[in-house]
């Protein structure tokens, strides 16, 4: 039977597009939904699908790298949050139900599975994240952030004169908006002497 042949090809823990099943079955969209009801595959979004990995304490959630590279057709990516900027010690202290993906794709809210994503379509964002980027995206992201604005900018001036002063130049320069870029000028200036 065709439906077989299908699961034999399907892992456990790996993400799949309906177009990836397309060469292992000619039906797809009836096998999708025979899978789906004996619970072989669960849907994650439209077109994406998580060929769950059981466990004695239950199924595991899809690894996040691979649900991102997966839904986005790309590895060029970045995945922060804004819990992050917690570490940088600069007085933001909230706790946010929320994962950003920076990426060079896709842009807007999606849920995948049953987890919430922002992800935004930026030119230019490094491999990993670095104190550098975590501080001047923090700028960017200034007005959404729930603590007072002014005392968090005041910290990140006093956290940044602690900062290798190159580095921080070149992740202004390559990541901050015009925004960013204009806040900080003053201190740019002010390393500079």
């Amino acid at each position: 039977m065709k439906l077989d042949e299908l699961k034999q090809h399907l892992e456990t823990g790996k993400v799949y597009r309906r177009s990836d099943l397309t060469r292992w079955s000619k039906s797809v969209d009836r096998h999708l939904d025979i899978l789906l009801e004996e619970g072989t595959l669960q849907k994650l979004s439209q077109g994406l699908y998580y060929a769950p990995e059981q466990t004695v304490f239950g199924q595991l959630p899809p690894n996040e790298e691979i649900l991102i590279r997966s839904f986005l057709k790309d590895d060029r990516f970045l995945v922060t949050s804004p819990n992050a900027y917690n570490s940088l010690g600069v007085g933001t202290t909230q706790l946010y139900n929320q994962r950003t993906v920076y990426n060079h794709k896709r842009h807007g809210q999606f849920k995948l599975g049953n987890r919430n994503f922002d992800f935004r379509i930026k030119p230019h964002f490094p491999k990993k994240v670095t104190e550098e980027f975590l501080l001047v995206d923090l700028v960017n992201n200034l007005d959404t952030l729930a603590e007072d604005q002014k005392a968090v900018l005041k910290h990140v001036f006093s956290k940044a004169m602690t900062m290798d002063e190159e580095k921080l130049r070149k992740a202004i320069a390559e990541y901050g908006n015009v925004k960013t870029q204009k806040l900080l000028a003053p201190f740019i200036q002010q390393m500079e002497i």
